[in-house]
């Protein structure tokens, strides 16, 4: 400040700024008189000249960000233009595929129906051609929507009833389509309640012939005449994949059809679980009731049960549908000395039935003597589950708590292979048409599929669940379904295992709920038969992830029978009656319903 006085400025201030320089020598002047006025130095050029140029500045910025984010807006509109186009091409292509789709199942409706009327013989009237259904389109506007119509069977045609004037075959024909009708609307409610699931499993099973025919080796197949390999993703990733419909040949995309249909009709084929008989047991004074295992003899005559009661009972499964009684007494009851956990009747010796307690011991019995044939203890801990190979009757697997797989020989009473794994063992099956191979669920959450000419190292190891597998079982020679205790059933397809690892299910089912107990797991023709720890039994098919039928057991009291209100009970175990709609289950507190699909 002192240099000031003598007007004396910074160097860089002269350098960098001169004109500021320049006005702080004016303000500086050594006489009074000669230094500018207020007006003089508002109206001096460097005052109102930088003022001009900010404000130039500053409109300048604001016109260029205004540049910027219109430019920011027009990227941003063309990106939404982009996607919204692949969206609408994809929508197209979807839109393509379902006219071809129409048209082909429209061409062989037609097909079939001209064999239907060559199969009428010219020369006879009308009532003979009157036992034939037929198809009708009903539309319900004049929308050339997809939507618009809808297919139902009027049931038979019977004679006009100008022509007879029968008021009997009039009443007939209303009820025959009325009753169709209805049957109709009940599967159209069903099946639009699970639209969305449907529809991403029709885009599934319309897409895996054009992915099959790209890349043979793929893992994921497509679906064969029994319905195998349907799997649902969602609908965007679903449609993406059919974008590549010019590498498919004419007969891949007809291909999925049939498979497809097979899988939507048996969805719908039944309408609920109808409870045939009510199983009602002497030993109710028997506090410990929990049904573990049920199973059908090789004719599917009886089926026993088993449980925490220490005790294996037969019944004759039509004389306790047939015969309505207070109490239903077994044909056979045999005692054993621990708690059972598991039985598998031989699939060739009718009589021969094997169990498996709590204690590790497998045992062998003869339903007609009542006697144990056979006893194994080389088990060190609970024995979980047991299973007879169907194509060698005299070889019996089970699994252990002790992190073992052993098979046995029947006739000689050991075993003659283990297999070492380094987690509990829950469930063992062998497939029905091969004892060359076997597969376990795990407490490692894992499923083990091993070729027993090499026990040492599995053929495949199925990975996916998140908890304990509790259950196995084989859908057909190829294909698996596990069930777990974290809410899941996985369908699981063997014959694309080209390597050790498969981690992709074909099919995940849920709906019910499975956290901690075992809730049984049972398979035939398709359709498969699960329990729930909401007191349910679950129907699923193969085709679907969606329930197709549920059942809600009643709470009952086992001494008073009053129903009563207990959470806590949960259905423990299910079982098919062989290929038939007819099931057994059974729920922790011995109640045991025998049900069938209708």
């Amino acid at each position: 400040m002192s240099s000031l006085r003598h007007r004396v400025l910074p160097p860089q201030l002269l350098l960098r700024w001169p004109k500021e320089a320049s006005f702080c020598l004016w303000l500086l002047l050594p006489e009074p008189n000669s230094r500018p006025k207020m007006g003089e130095l508002l109206q001096s050029e460097f005052l109102n000249e930088p003022r001009d140029n900010l404000e130039e500045r500053e409109a300048a910025i604001e016109l260029r960000e205004r540049i910027e984010e219109e430019e920011l807006l027009v990227e941003f509109l063309l990106l939404v233009q982009r996607r919204k186009q692949e969206v609408a091409d994809r929508l197209q292509d979807t839109i393509s595929f379902l006219c071809s789709d129409i048209a082909e199942v429209m061409k062989q409706q037609a097909i079939l129906k001209e064999k239907g009327n060559s199969c009428m013989e010219p020369g006879k009237d009308d009532n003979s051609t009157s036992n034939l259904p037929s198809i009708n389109i009903v539309d319900i506007d004049d929308s050339s929507s997809l939507g618009s119509r809808k297919r139902f069977r009027p049931g038979l045609r019977v004679p006009n009833v100008e022509e007879c004037g029968d008021n009997l075959e009039t009443r007939q024909k209303s009820d025959t389509q009325t009753e169709n009708r209805e049957s109709f609307l009940q599967k159209s409610s069903r099946l639009m309640k699970n639209f969305k699931k449907l529809e991403a499993a029709y885009f599934l099973a319309r897409c895996r012939p054009v992915k099959q025919s790209g890349k043979p080796s793929c893992r994921q197949t497509p679906l064969n005449s029994d319905g195998r390999g349907s799997i649902v993703m969602t609908e965007r990733s679903s449609v993406n994949n059919l974008t590549s419909k010019e590498s498919c040949s004419e007969s891949l995309e007809s291909g999925w059809i049939n498979p497809f249909l097979e899988g939507l009709c048996k969805y719908l084929s039944y309408s609920k679980l109808k409870v045939k008989a009510n199983l009602k047991q002497g030993d109710l004074l028997n506090s410990s009731n929990l049904v573990c295992s049920l199973g059908f003899d090789r004719d599917a005559e009886f089926f026993a049960t088993a449980g925490v009661n220490k005790k294996i009972k037969v019944f004759e499964c039509d004389a306790v549908i047939n015969q309505n009684r207070d109490i239903h007494y077994p044909v056979v009851e045999m005692a054993s000395r621990s708690k059972l956990s598991s039985i598998c009747w031989n699939s060739y010796i009718k009589s021969q039935i094997a169990s498996s307690n709590f204690e590790g011991v497998v045992q062998v019995w003869d339903v007609t003597r009542s006697q144990v044939l056979t006893e194994m203890r080389e088990h060190e801990k609970r024995v979980w589950s047991i299973d007879f190979s169907s194509a060698d009757p005299t070889v019996l697997a089970s699994g252990s708590d002790d992190g073992s797989v052993k098979l046995w020989s029947i006739n000689q009473g050991a075993s003659i292979c283990t297999i070492k794994t380094k987690a509990n063992v829950c469930c063992v099956q062998f497939p029905s048409e091969s004892g060359r191979s076997l597969a376990f669920g795990s407490a490692d959450h894992k499923i083990y599929y091993y070729d027993l000419r090499n026990s040492r190292i599995p053929l495949c190891t199925l990975v996916g669940h998140h908890k304990t597998v509790s259950y196995v079982k084989f859908v057909d020679a190829n294909t698996l379904v596990s069930s777990s205790t974290d809410n899941t059933l996985k369908l699981w397809d063997l014959s694309v295992s080209n390597s050790r690892v498969i981690d992709t299910p074909v099919q995940s089912f849920t709906g019910h709920m499975n956290v901690k107990n075992f809730v049984g797991l049972s398979v035939s023709d398709g359709y498969i038969a699960t329990g729930s720890e909401t007191n349910e039994v679950f129907i699923y098919h193969k085709a679907f992830p969606m329930p197709a039928l549920t059942f809600k057991f009643n709470n009952m009291d086992p001494l008073s029978g009053q129903e009563m209100d207990d959470a806590a009970q949960f259905i423990s175990s299910v079982c098919w009656r062989g290929r038939s709609s007819t099931l057994v289950a059974a729920n922790s507190t011995g109640n045991i319903k025998i049900l069938e699909m209708v």
